[in-house]
């Protein structure tokens, strides 16, 4: 009885301290903006900001470079999505190009290592992704 505890603890224990799978890449987009499904970007555009958020909190400031990058051109489709929910039609265009410029704010927060800066960005970035989401 004793045995079996304490392999259970023992496995338990093993898979806590499992490290977190690798998220898989993102396909990259085309070079010329074209219309897509606003879903699609949408969460692509969450993706992106989740994994600035945990490069942010690792100081990879090289890969929270590159989700900021991938931000910006994320937020240039977004404006010229297809199927976009009725809420957000009027207001799209500014919402993308609100993005697009915090997403700016965030790449040049990691070149220059700026936490405070980076850390308003992200802010900002997350609060931008939840206004455009598609559940009211």
């Amino acid at each position: 009885m004793q045995r079996t505890v304490l392999i259970g603890s023992l496995s338990l224990a093993m898979l806590a301290c499992a490290a977190p799978a690798e998220r898989a890449p993102l396909p990259p987009l085309p070079e010329k903006v074209t219309a897509m499904p606003y879903a699609e970007l949408l969460t692509r555009a969450r993706s992106q900001a989740s994994l600035a958020n945990d490069a942010f909190y690792v100081d990879k400031w090289p890969e929270l470079e590159e989700a900021a990058r991938g931000l910006e051109q994320t937020s240039r489709f977004l404006a010229k999505a297809d199927d976009v929910p009725t809420k957000h039609k009027d207001n799209l265009t500014e919402s993308a190009r609100a993005l697009g410029k915090e997403a700016t704010k965030l790449r040049e927060a990691a070149t220059a290592k700026d936490v405070k800066r980076a850390t308003i960005a992200m802010t900002a970035i997350n609060h931008k992704v939840r206004d455009l989401r598609l559940a009211p």
